[in-house]
């Protein structure tokens, strides 16, 4: 008998804005006595909604149970920049460019089914379409050095064979209302997602098609019982054929890859609502996002009401904390950070106040490799999305459900494929190291 013990539950610190900023839900599903299932799957991100789609379309009279340990859409999932990004995106490099050609191929094409999938759920489930918006994004630029990484990553789109298109900084200051870009890099292909209103939208469908999804419920126990699983949750037991696990890196809470993933939190910050008269100052179109040319600059995005407001988001910062939490201090810290990216890109809104901070969990591994596989007969992953995990969760999600029932993709043979993730150096050294290392690149970023 496999028994897997919970060592953490999730903690994340600050308000979730990209939820904050929906109406409300309605009251949470609870779990409520004992349940069996075909399929149970821990998480409710990206990765194990798109699992229970896949499920529910390779094996569409399966009973299929979620279990989410808070709210929809307050966790991960709702903390991210909302970017849905085709091309490759390595954060562990200069420019975002992979290894090879071929690869980067591979994960391009990866990357398009995914964003197909997504976008199929949007119209199956009638979504929100402002919340799915393809309208591509643009690497800013705001050094000569920055400028420099997006001409080499633009070399390395045109010998992939991929479109792009530089802008100088008349059209920076026309897109996004600020002087502070020299130049930008825009790739088309990126989706940009309210990510708590798709995840919602994603929830209220599949709930819709009869998955039964409860929230406030961490799993805490998974024991196999002969030819099935026990799945315990809030004094409750969950009996399923096959599990998955789509908790991210909450992997390593129940005993795989240990010492092998890599906990890094990423901040972000968001204003209120902007008024006219903070409008009419900024200037720019409605919507815009801007990834940062050198992977540790800072990330911003302008949307409009039809998202949750006229709002501009900064994301930047990067903590290496083992122990997937950090703290209010970090939260503050940082807060203050963005203020300053903020006030350096719009003086002219330097009065407009940030409504949310938040703190969100990525994980990665050294060799950048994801742990989509069976861990054990009937249980199975879909973990480790290296900070993209808006479509590496829905490519891991889609995969896990694929293994899960026998059926056989470019997606299952491609992670199945991946090397174990690479140790990591022993702790205290792996946390010093890690975190000195974060903060040379934030430093050497400092202009981005």
């Amino acid at each position: 008998m496999s028994v897997y013990e919970a060592r953490r539950k999730p903690a994340l610190r600050g308000t979730a804005g990209w939820n904050a900023i929906l109406p409300g839900q309605p009251p949470p599903v609870a779990l409520s006595g004992n349940v069996s299932a075909d399929f149970a799957i821990i998480g409710a991100g990206f990765a194990g909604l798109s699992a229970a789609l896949r499920l529910r379309q390779l094996a569409p009279g399966a009973k299929i149970v979620v279990l989410e340990a808070g709210r929809i859409a307050e966790g991960t999932q709702g903390r991210n920049s909302g970017f849905m990004i085709d091309l490759p995106h390595e954060i562990q490099g200069e420019d975002y460019a992979g290894a090879a050609l071929g690869s980067d191929r591979e994960i391009i094409d990866l990357n398009r089914q995914a964003i197909a999938f997504a976008g199929q759920a949007v119209e199956r489930f009638a979504i929100n379409k402002a919340f799915f918006d393809p309208a591509g994004k643009v690497n800013g630029a705001v050094s000569a050095k920055a400028d420099g990484l997006n001409h080499a990553y633009a070399r390395h789109l045109s010998q992939l064979g991929e479109k792009s298109e530089m802008l100088d900084a008349k059209s920076m200051h026309e897109m996004t209302g600020s002087r502070h870009y020299i130049s930008g890099l825009y790739t088309p292909g990126t989706t940009m997602i309210q990510p708590a209103g798709y995840v919602r939208g994603l929830t209220e469908g599949l709930r819709r098609e009869g998955v039964a999804i409860f929230e406030n419920a961490p799993v805490v126990k998974i024991e196999s019982r002969g030819a099935s699983w026990d799945v315990s949750a809030q004094g409750h037991r969950i009996s399923a054929g096959k599990v998955i696990l789509a908790n991210n890196g909450h992997l390593e809470s129940f005993g795989f890859a240990t010492q092998r993933l890599m906990h890094i939190f990423l901040f972000a910050s968001m204003t209120v609502d902007l008024g006219r008269e903070a409008l009419q100052k900024l200037g720019g179109q409605p919507r815009w996002g801007i990834t940062p040319s050198d992977p540790m600059g800072t990330t911003m995005r302008k949307i409009d009401t039809p998202l949750g407001g006229n709002r501009i988001i900064t994301r930047t910062c990067a903590v290496f904390s083992p122990g997937m939490e950090v703290s209010e201090a970090s939260l503050q810290r940082t807060a203050r950070t963005h203020r300053k990216k903020f006030d350096d890109r719009f003086p002219a809104l330097a009065d407009v106040p940030m409504e949310y901070s938040w703190a969100g969990h990525l994980c990665l591994s050294r060799n950048s490799v994801s742990v989509m596989r069976e861990l054990d007969r009937g249980l199975f992953s879909a973990c480790v999305q290296n900070g993209l995990g808006t479509v590496r969760g829905t490519l891991t999600g889609i995969g896990a459900a694929e293994l899960a029932c026998g059926h056989d993709s470019a997606i299952t043979r491609h992670f199945t494929a991946e090397a174990e993730p690479s140790k990591l150096p022993p702790p205290p050294l792996s946390t010093i190291g890690a975190n000195l290392y974060l903060r040379w690149k934030e430093h050497l970023a400092t202009n981005d």
